[in-house]
């Protein structure tokens, strides 16, 4: 996918589309005029068709550079094309390095600085060493295969994304299913176990924090059965209802009980997370070898 590909929004008034493609195309340029940029490339809802009607959904840009372009320089992309009398944040740390702000055109920005190193290795880790892990096992590789160029002088980028068009290994499959559906299920320190034994002592804080972890490897796991990759935190049972054809019957309602027990009624939560994980372990049981 490149930027003159990305999806029309007929059903947003205004022509935001045209909005954001220049929002793009100026934040592109600039972006791509730091020292040492090899690509830029926009992921998230823009890029996949479903960002929320107006401005409601972040431009999530991923810049690639060998190292993390310098901190001034970022500082003044954002003072030239920010909102006015709207914060700004760069540097940020809290999870992968960015800058945050609001574009004048009223669609907020998010950068994320990425070294083509590290983007390389972590394709290697599922698509070569199909190393799972405890939850969104492959979300980088779906970024990657979602994304939209933005910038990409000397097809780097696309080179990653033709790397990222390859099958689901089987072998990845079976790495995830291993890792995290004991953790559903048969372990000693089984989630759902966690989780029950934080409501027996009435935990609230306990219970919040199981009932997440729980969810986390419940849709690793539901992906990788269905050989699907992982959308990342936002959207989850939508993207399950699109692609997964081996997903409980009625998931958003299990999920909806299931929420409401682990934020209600205590005595509600073995019956709601058996509910949710047993329909899920039938199907690994049924299709999870083959």
């Amino acid at each position: 996918m490149v930027l003159t590909d990305l999806p029309e929004r007929p059903d947003v008034p205004g022509g935001v589309s045209d909005h954001v493609r220049e929002a793009l195309t100026e934040l592109g340029d600039a972006l791509a005029g730091l020292p040492g940029v090899t690509a830029v490339a926009l992921g998230g809802s823009w890029a996949t068709g479903h960002a929320a009607p107006g401005y409601a959904s972040d431009l999530d840009l991923y810049v690639y550079a060998p190292t993390e372009p310098a901190l001034a320089d970022r500082r003044a992309i954002a003072r030239q094309r920010a909102a006015p009398r709207t914060p700004i944040e760069v540097g940020n740390t809290y999870w992968e390095p960015g800058d945050e702000w609001t574009h004048r055109s009223g669609v907020p920005v998010d950068i994320m600085y990425r070294s083509p190193q590290w983007l390389d290795a972590e394709l290697d880790r599922v698509l070569v060493d199909h190393r799972a892990s405890l939850g969104y096992s492959t979300c980088i590789w779906h970024n990657v295969r979602c994304s939209a160029q933005v910038v990409d002088a000397d097809g780097w980028y696309a080179r990653m994304q033709e790397r990222a068009a390859a099958p689901y290994p089987e072998a990845l499959r079976a790495a995830i299913l291993a890792r995290n559906v004991p953790l559903l299920r048969a372990a000693i320190p089984a989630l759902s176990r966690q989780l029950v034994k934080a409501a027996d002592r009435g935990d609230r804080v306990g219970m919040l924090d199981r009932a997440a972890a729980l969810l986390v490897s419940y849709f690793d796991v539901l992906f990788a059965l269905n050989r699907v990759t992982h959308p990342g935190e936002k959207r989850q049972l939508d993207w399950a209802a699109r692609t997964c054809a081996w997903r409980p019957e009625h998931l958003d309602e299990l999920v909806e009980r299931f929420a409401a027990a682990v934020g209600g009624d205590p005595a509600a939560v073995p019956g709601a997370t058996d509910a949710l994980v047993h329909p899920l372990l039938e199907l690994v049981d049924r299709h999870g070898t083959g």
